[in-house]
């Protein structure tokens, strides 16, 4: 609700102190409104330029043959039953342990909304910049991009993936990093 948003960040000093930098006319700088713009102005920061989009727009030699290989691969495991859209990822909940239990005391969405059919379910991260983000998972549990792809494809897909499927899977995810950012060109085998 507004008034637990308002709360919230009235309880952080940090936040009333940017709040009263960025809104500095207004006399209650701490406003649904301002928080709405700031949001807005954060949410436009993550535009990634990558070269997974100059791939899609085109450019041919935007990706190796290593993240192309690896395009297929994540293509063909299932890896965008979760992952896709824009940011491939980010835009729904899943159960996190569909075909194989995952192992976690954190009930997940069912914490927030109360509802039993929410249990285990997580926001599905997206992918971009996923290379230079880690640790990995809603506990960050999981060190190694590997891992979390190895991990995922257990749980998610029901899969045991081989490290070959696994390291061209990460790759390409190296593919998905902005070409501003510090972070590999690649992250696995070429």
């Amino acid at each position: 609700s507004e008034a637990v948003v308002i709360e919230r960040l009235t309880a952080d000093k940090g936040y009333v102190r940017m709040f009263k930098g960025a809104f500095p006319k207004d006399a209650q700088p701490v406003n649904y409104d301002n928080y709405a713009k700031a949001v807005g102005a954060f949410e436009r920061t993550l535009i990634t330029r990558d070269r997974f989009d100059d791939f899609l727009k085109g450019g041919d030699k935007a990706l190796s043959s290593g993240e192309l290989a690896g395009l297929k691969t994540f293509l063909e495991t299932g890896c965008t039953t979760c992952h896709n859209g824009t940011v491939i990822g980010g835009n729904s909940f899943m159960k996190l342990g569909l075909v194989n239990p995952y192992p976690s005391e954190d009930k997940g969405r069912q914490e927030v909304t109360k509802d039993a059919d929410d249990h285990h379910k997580f926001k599905v991260p997206m992918l971009r910049n996923i290379a230079i983000t880690g640790p990995y998972f809603h506990d960050g549990s999981i060190k190694t991009l590997n891992e979390a792809v190895e991990k995922m494809a257990w749980h998610q897909l029901g899969q045991k993936l081989e490290k070959e499927k696994v390291d061209s899977i990460v790759t390409f995810l190296g593919s998905l990093t902005d070409k501003k950012r510090k972070g590999p060109k690649s992250t696995g085998a070429e």
